[in-house]
This record gives C-alpha cells, sequence and structure tokens, in this order.
C-alpha cells in the first residue's frame, strides 16, 4: 500500500467560472489558472502522482505547454487514473478537503463526489470531499483564493 498527499490554491478573479470537482458553481469569480483551474482536482492528482512515485501535476502537464491552456482538470484525472491502471495500482480511498470563505459548497459536495468518481472510475464510496471556512483569515478568507487538499490510499493490485 502506499500514500499519497496533494495540495493546491488557486487565486479568485473575475471574469473566470468557478469550477471545483469537476463541476460549475455559481459565484461572481472563479479561479485562476492555465487549465481551468480546478484546485480540488488538482490536489487530487498529485495525491494519485504522489502515491505512484511520479512527480507532480506540473511535472505532468507542464503550464508552458499550450496544449493545456484551458483544459478541463477532468482530463488530467482521466490521464492520471489511466496510469494508475498501467502501473498495476487501485485506488483504496481518497479523502478531500477544500478550504473556501465563500461561495457554500455543501449543496454541490454529491455532484463533485459523483464527478470525482466517474473520472477515477471507482465507486462514490470511496472519495470523501469535506468543506472549511477560511474562518476570515489570509487569502482564503478574505475570499482572494481556495485551496484544497487531498490524500489518497493506493495498493498493488495482486
Amino acid at each position: 500500500m502506499r500514500i499519497g498527499l496533494g495540495y493546491d490554491i488557486h487565486p479568485l478573479g473575475k471574469g473566470r467560472k468557478l469550477i471545483l470537482g469537476g463541476i460549475e458553481i455559481p459565484h461572481t469569480q472563479g479561479l485562476v489558472g492555465h487549465s481551468d483551474a480546478d484546485a480540488l482536482v488538482h490536489a487530487v492528482c498529485d495525491a494519485l502522482l504522489g502515491a505512484m512515485g511520479e512527480g507532480d501535476l506540473g511535472k505532468r502537464f507542464p503550464s508552458s505547454d499550450p496544449r493545456f491552456k484551458n483544459i478541463s482538470s477532468l482530463r488530467l484525472l482521466e490521464d492520471i487514473a489511466g496510469l494508475l491502471g498501467k502501473k498495476g495500482f487501485r485506488l483504496i480511498n481518497l479523502d478531500t478537503v477544500i478550504i473556501a470563505q465563500a461561495p457554500r459548497l455543501s449543496p454541490h459536495l454529491a455532484g463533485m463526489q459523483a464527478r470525482l468518481a466517474e473520472g477515477l472510475k471507482v465507486d462514490r464510496d470511496i472519495v470523501n470531499i469535506k468543506v472549511k471556512s477560511g474562518e476570515g483569515l489570509d487569502a482564503i478568507g478574505k475570499e482572494e483564493a481556495i485551496a484544497a487538499q487531498a490524500v489518497c490510499l493506493i495498493e498493488e493490485i495482486p
């Protein structure tokens, strides 16, 4: 068995859609980045890559490569899920947390869970998503950014 840890943070900005966990969430701002800037999916990708010993998201999909400009992070996740299988591993558990002051995310958790499970080709009960606020502190608490953390457990397929 192997454990992977992932983290991502993106600033919020006007004129962008807010995409988290592969779904669009109504909000006045969206996350800014080279891809769709889905901080939750990016954290999950980094956790999986770390567990496999495959570096990080930036190494696999560099922001300097125009092929990844505005790409859906779910496509990156599907690629990494495929690599997981090719390397002879399967996902046992995925636990995540989104840290955001706004918008209210709890009504969207089931949709995010379904989308992540679909992208990973696993049952929904393997994927857990929690939400915490920024408690008014730092860039997250001032609604300038959203962050996410993920930890996964994978095992070699016998």
